[in-house]
C-alpha cells in the first residue's frame, strides 16, 4: 500500500477513500471528471498578470508584488508548492521592500483551481506570515472552496507520484 505523504493529517475516512480509488485505479479518472482541463497560464508574465489581478480584486490594500514566477527549483512538493519572500533593504537612507511569489513549475499544467489555490495561499502571506487561524480565514475569504481545492490538489500530487501526469 503506497504512503499517502500529501494526505498526512487528513482523517482516516478520507485516506481510506483515496486508497480505495488507488486500488481500483480510479484516482486519475476521478480527478479528470472533476477537473477536465489544465489552465493556459504558462509564462511568468501571464502568471504575474493573473496574480496581480487576483491581488487587486481580493487584497486591495496590500503591498505591491515585485515578482511572480514559476520556479523550477521548488522540488520538494511535500513541504512547499509555492514560496513567498519579503526582502527589506536600506539603500542610501531609503527603505525598500520587495514581495516575491514563486510557484513550483509543476503547476504550469494543472487545473486553474489548483493554481488559484496556490496563488491565494501565497497572497495570504502578504498579510499573515504564519499558517494560523487568521491566515486560513483570509484564504477562505479569497477562495471559498480553498480547502476542497487543496485536498484535490493533494490527490493530484498523489496520482502524479503513483502514475504520472494527467494534463
Amino acid at each position: 500500500m503506497p504512503e499517502l505523504k500529501y494526505l498526512l493529517g487528513y482523517p482516516e475516512q478520507v485516506t481510506d477513500q483515496v486508497r480505495l480509488l488507488i486500488d481500483k485505479d480510479k484516482l486519475g479518472e476521478t480527478l479528470l471528471k472533476k477537473y477536465p482541463l489544465a489552465h493556459t497560464i504558462r509564462t511568468d508574465k501571464a502568471l504575474y498578470a493573473y496574480t496581480v489581478d487576483l491581488k487587486n480584486a481580493l487584497l486591495k490594500q496590500s503591498q505591491p508584488l515585485s515578482k511572480v514566477i514559476y520556479d523550477d527549483k521548488i522540488k520538494d512538493l511535500h513541504h512547499a508548492l509555492g514560496l513567498h519572500t519579503f526582502i527589506s533593504r536600506i539603500q542610501g537612507g531609503k527603505h525598500k521592500a520587495k514581495n516575491e511569489i514563486r510557484v513550483a513549475s509543476l503547476f504550469k499544467n494543472v487545473p486553474l483551481e489548483f493554481l488559484r489555490m496556490i496563488v491565494v495561499h501565497e497572497l495570504a502571506h502578504l498579510r499573515e506570515k504564519d499558517h494560523n487561524k487568521a491566515f486560513y480565514k483570509l484564504c477562505l475569504h479569497m477562495e471559498p472552496a480553498y480547502h476542497q481545492f487543496e485536498l484535490d490538489m493533494r490527490l493530484y500530487l498523489t496520482h502524479l507520484d503513483l502514475s504520472g501526469k494527467l494534463y
